[in-house]
C-alpha cells in the first residue's frame, strides 16, 4: 500500500468533502433513478422487466444502505446489483426444451405421388403460359419470385394498382382453367 506524498493535504481533501453525498436513500433514488433505469434497460429487452430489475436492485441496496461505507460509490454498487440480479434471473429461467430419445414432431403429411405432383406442376405452368404476357410476368414475379406488389410494380415500371388488378384478373383466369379442375 502506498502512502500519499502529502498526508495532510489528502486528509484535508477527505474532510472537506461530505462523506455521504446523498443524505438518504430516497434522495439517492430520486436523483439517480433515470440513469439507473437506462442501465437496467440495457440489460433487458422489455422496459417493464427493466423497471422490475431496477426495483429489485434498489431493494437490495436499501437493505445494505447502512453497511455501504462509501456512498460516493453507490452507482457502482447498484449497477453490480442490477447485473447480479439479471444474471440470477437468467440462470433461474424456465427451460421448456428437454432432451429425449424420440423426436416429438409428428410425421409430416403423407407425401403425394411424385407423378401426380409433376402432372400438377406441368398443368399449372401450361395454365400460366395461356395468360397474356403482362399478367404472366406479374404472377411469376409475385408468386414464384415472391416479390411484394410494390417490388413487382418497380420491376415492371407500372403502378401498384395495376399490379393488383392484373394479378387479380390472372388468378381469376387460372381458377377457371379446366386443366386445374382436379386441384380445386
Amino acid at each position: 500500500m502506498t502512502t500519499p506524498v502529502c498526508t495532510s493535504a489528502s486528509n484535508a481533501a477527505t474532510l472537506s468533502l461530505p462523506y455521504a453525498p446523498y443524505p438518504s436513500f430516497a434522495s439517492y433514488v430520486k436523483a439517480r433513478q433515470p440513469v439507473l433505469l437506462r442501465t437496467a434497460r440495457s440489460l433487458t429487452a422489455n422496459p417493464c422487466d427493466a423497471e422490475d430489475l431496477l426495483q429489485t436492485a434498489l431493494t437490495k441496496t436499501y437493505v445494505a444502505w447502512e453497511r455501504i461505507e462509501d456512498h460516493r460509490a453507490l452507482d457502482g454498487y447498484v449497477r453490480r446489483a442490477l447485473l447480479n440480479t439479471r444474471t440470477s434471473q437468467w440462470r433461474k429461467r424456465k427451460v421448456d426444451e428437454f432432451a429425449c430419445d424420440e423426436l416429438p414432431e409428428p410425421d409430416g403429411a403423407p407425401a403425394g405421388d411424385p407423378a401426380e405432383q409433376q402432372a400438377l406442376h406441368d398443368a399449372m405452368w401450361r395454365a400460366i403460359m395461356k395468360l397474356p404476357a403482362r399478367q404472366r410476368a406479374m404472377v411469376v414475379l409475385r408468386y414464384y419470385e415472391d416479390l411484394s406488389e410494390v417490388q413487382t410494380a418497380e420491376v415492371l415500371g407500372v403502378s401498384v394498382g395495376t399490379v393488383k388488378s392484373a394479378v387479380s384478373r390472372a388468378l381469376g383466369k387460372l381458377r377457371e382453367d379446366p386443366e386445374l379442375e382436379p386441384v380445386r
